[in-house]
């Protein structure tokens, strides 16, 4: 009973035993991996004694036992879960948070309009600005109008000596382009220099969407790569297309060519960071990974969103912009020299013998010593882990919709990340409709990754998944709706910078749950479709945020409206904080049974370690006191993480980790 309440989920310790499969003729333990001082050194063995004690507590004997697992969060421990190589790993995040700071936010940069526009009338060169506009530009609702000028004869109405327009005039739209006004904006982009407004200001709008289609097949095409050729080809790949096309943006001369650009851009979207953050964390120990995935967020991405509304002001050139912000992904042709690959994808592929050479070099890079027979068991365990993914191959997505409450578990995933990565997308993009400087606006509206980052590294592990993501979504749309209600400026900018602030929590809550609620037999597939789902929700946000030339209220309200909803949606999902994840798709159609919308995990009564060691718990009293740790407790992985969370860190041990239900 007790053996089987304690599976000794131990994620941040290397030592893991698992309960024999009930039901067998003579029982046995799988295995007790025990981190121990080998004397004054630094060497760390293998406590088979450990082994032994196991078999003793399933009740088998040596010989019916089945044979020591090991996997990759057992290893990491006996290596070093953060020593010198993943401190210089995780410095070697820095640049690809760089990468997809820029891949993502420049185009807002390159197609910048000020909002002060006029048609250009060239008789009137000679005047000053205010002198051109009382002659030639009609008044709408106390300002002048952006696309009509008076249809008169310019060179007789100078000699007529006239200074003002008679509103009786005839109007016609803009004849000879136009004049902009660049005092806040202090240079001309793109959009400036081939007149993308009025008729055509939908054109960004469009180049924003058709980036989004990239980002989609090239999610497709560089993991099906990464699956293919292994993690760093695919990451090498992703970063040069975004370079030759990033570059390639500066030499556009029509609309056309620049959205192809702009596709082939969303091509390294984001798996330019995401398969190098993937890699990072794979090498972390699960007891730092909670840190090092929100932290690379928090501070590189942060400091280099923060940063680029500053490179292009001063810059104030939008060619020059596009090199500068595309020219740096060159960098990636080095990551072999200092990245290891995946060791999990050489298990795949049958290459174990590489990834043990690979944990070598981590071994001495930190300094440590692990003895030969440690890898010979974490080999075997690996030939055999690989032989079950190959039995979860015949699985598809199709198989989450084939039983009824998987099926609504799934949609409800598909339709809440959407909602989140529509929010989010819509909110980055409307900071140039808050009535303030857009480079201050947008650093500050960045900045608020910080500390949402940091603050969910603190409290995700503590207060759960649900409660957390809706409370975050909720109060992202109830501060867009309020922002609303407010003047235009400082308030309603600070209002919408707090829905950014929420929205961020949500982000980063949301891929993760969707990974930890998903049987581990589809996890992969499930996580890659869900969240180019999101993707597709962003092909929308560009236009939610052009309705703003409808009115500047639109965009917020359906942000706060969408927020709202996917809050109050996410109240019907499972927690998985404390829980034991779904394995099979039956384990996925069982997942979240019984479970009261107002669990918090927090108040729940823990597992007392003691105890459980004196055998005086009855298993049914701990199935309804406590929650067994799951894989994903302490290894927060952030929502940013795009497709390639279908190969990496979403394959760690859930089947050596959870084969016993309770």
């Amino acid at each position: 009973m007790e053996g089987q309440a304690k599976q000794a989920y131990f994620v941040n310790e290397a030592f893991t035993y698992e309960e024999p499969p009930q039901g067998g003729g003579g029982g046995g333990a799988d295995a007790l991996h025990r981190r121990k001082s080998g004397g004054g050194n630094k060497e760390l063995q293998l406590d088979m004694g450990g082994f032994k004690k196991g078999q003793e507590m399933a009740g088998g004997n040596g010989s019916d036992s089945l044979p020591p697992s090991m996997d990759f969060d057992d290893i990491l421990p006996l290596i070093g879960e953060f020593g010198r190589y993943q401190k210089l790993l995780f410095i070697c995040m820095i640049p690809f948070s760089f990468f997809v700071a820029f891949v993502y936010f420049s185009q807002i940069f390159l197609t910048l309009i000020p909002e002060q526009h006029w048609c250009h009338v060239p008789e009137l060169d000679g005047l000053d600005v205010e002198a051109r506009l009382a002659l030639s530009i009609p008044m709408t609702n106390g300002e002048y109008n952006n696309c009509y000028m008076y249809d008169v004869n310019y060179t007789d109405i100078l000699a007529q000596g006239k200074v003002m327009a008679d509103p009786k005039w005839p109007q016609v739209k803009c004849r000879h382009g136009w004049s902009y006004n660049f005092t806040e904006i202090p240079y001309a982009t793109v959009a400036t220099e081939q007149n993308w407004v009025c008729d055509d200001a939908a054109l960004p709008t469009y180049a924003q969407s058709i980036f989004f289609l990239g980002a989609i097949v090239g999610g497709l095409l560089f993991g099906w790569v990464a699956d293919r050729f292994g993690r760093i080809p695919a990451l090498i790949g992703t970063n040069m297309m975004g370079l030759l096309a990033g570059v390639g943006t500066a030499f556009v001369s029509n609309f056309w060519e620049f959205a192809i650009m702009r596709f082939f851009v969303g091509f390294a979207f984001d798996n330019c960071f995401t398969m190098m953050y993937i890699l990072v964390l794979e090498y972390v120990g699960p007891k730092y990974r909670t840190f090092v995935a929100n932290m690379s967020i928090a501070i590189f991405f942060t400091g280099a969103a923060c940063l680029l509304p500053w490179i292009a002001y001063f810059l104030a050139d939008w060619k020059l912009l596009a090199i500068v912000t595309s020219a740096p992904l060159l960098l990636a042709i080095f990551t072999p020299f200092v990245v290891p690959e995946s060791a999990r994808w050489l298990v795949s592929q049958g290459k174990v013998d590489k990834a043990v050479g690979i944990l070598k070099k981590l071994e001495k890079g930190n300094g440590r010593q692990v003895p030969p027979q440690t890898y010979q068991i974490f080999t075997d365990s690996c030939k055999r882990m690989q032989e079950q993914e190959a039995q979860n191959g015949k699985y598809s997505v199709l198989d989450l919709f084939k039983s009824p409450r998987l099926r609504r578990t799934t949609l409800l995933l598909i339709v809440i990340w959407m909602a989140i990565s529509l929010v989010f997308d819509g909110h980055v993009r409307n900071v140039g409709s808050l009535g303030l400087d857009i480079f201050f606006t947008f650093t500050l509206a960045c900045f608020t990754e910080l500390p949402a980052d940091t603050l969910l590294t603190v409290i995700l592990d503590r207060f759960g998944r649900r409660w957390l993501a809706c409370s975050s979504m909720v109060l992202s749309g109830v501060f867009s709706l309020l922002a609303t209600v407010v003047p235009v400026g400082i308030y309603s900018a600070a209002l919408a910078i707090m829905g950014r602030f929420f929205v961020n929590i949500s982000y980063n809550i949301g891929l993760q749950w969707a990974a930890e609620v998903l049987p581990t037999v589809v996890r992969a597939q499930a996580v890659a479709f869900i969240h180019i789902m999101g993707y597709v929700a962003s092909i929308i946000a560009p236009f939610v945020v052009y309705l703003a030339n409808i009115s500047q209220a639109l965009p917020l309200i359906i942000l706060g409206i969408l927020g709202i909803i996917g809050g109050l949606l996410a109240l019907l999902l499972p927690e998985t904080l404390n829980h034991v994840l779904p394995q099979t798709l039956s384990d996925g159609e069982e997942f979240g049974r019984g479970q009261s919308i107002w669990d918090f995990p927090c108040l729940a009564k823990q597992v007392d370690d003691d105890e459980d060691e004196k055998r005086n718990a009855d298993v049914e009293e701990v199935r309804s006191q406590a929650f067994v740790r799951g894989t994903q407790t302490g290894a927060s992985l952030n929502a940013s993480t795009g497709g390639e969370l279908r190969s990496s860190i979403l394959r760690r041990s859930t089947k050596s980790r959870n084969s016993t239900k309770l």
